[in-house]
């Protein structure tokens, strides 16, 4: 019976333990590192830990959005094709020889500025909805970036800054070599 309530404290222990949220231990020695027979793990008081601050920028974001535009249809190479070939086919029905080519090059050429102010008279207005992105910068903002850590080992006073905020107690290693 005694066996049992012994075992029934030591799991109390090791749940209490475990339920204050300590980091778990560092790995044994030897795991990429030489092995040392001088160190061992403890745990510190942590008197105090201030916030490190830096201005961090954020990256720059795209912000879209739809906008209407308004465009025209000017294509009028159909109509100066078109009106090319209609005066060409008519200079030719004009004069002989050498002055009926010269009358179907001046019907083509005259054909298509014809073709082309017509087509040019009847250009339409659309409107159409468009995306349109822009980058946009934020203004740095002040953010924590590590903190300074006071602790107490043994009745000494250490700090050391670290990436995280410890609570109350840290974990520290220490490592024993003479001083020689």
């Amino acid at each position: 019976m005694s066996r049992f309530i012994i075992a029934a404290v030591l799991a109390g222990f090791a749940a209490a333990a475990s339920a204050q949220g300590y980091p778990p231990p560092p790995p044994p020695p030897g795991q990429g590192s030489v092995p040392s027979a001088n160190v061992h793990f403890g745990w510190a008081e942590v008197l105090r830990a201030d916030p490190v601050y830096a201005a961090v920028a954020p990256p720059p974001q795209q912000q879209c959005y739809p906008q209407t535009v308004t465009r025209q249809d000017n294509n009028h190479t159909g109509g100066t094709v078109l009106g090319a070939i209609v005066g060409g086919v008519l200079g030719s029905t004009v004069g002989k020889g050498d002055g009926r080519r010269a009358a179907t090059v001046a019907g083509a050429v005259a054909g298509g500025a014809v073709g082309n102010r017509v087509s040019a008279a009847h250009d339409r207005d659309y409107t159409t909805q468009q995306t349109v992105c822009q980058p946009v910068n934020y203004p740095p903002q002040q953010q924590i970036v590590a903190y300074d850590v006071e602790y107490r080992y043994r009745g000494d006073v250490y700090m050391s800054r670290l990436p995280y905020d410890p609570g109350e107690r840290l974990r520290v290693r220490v490592s024993v070599a003479p001083a020689d």
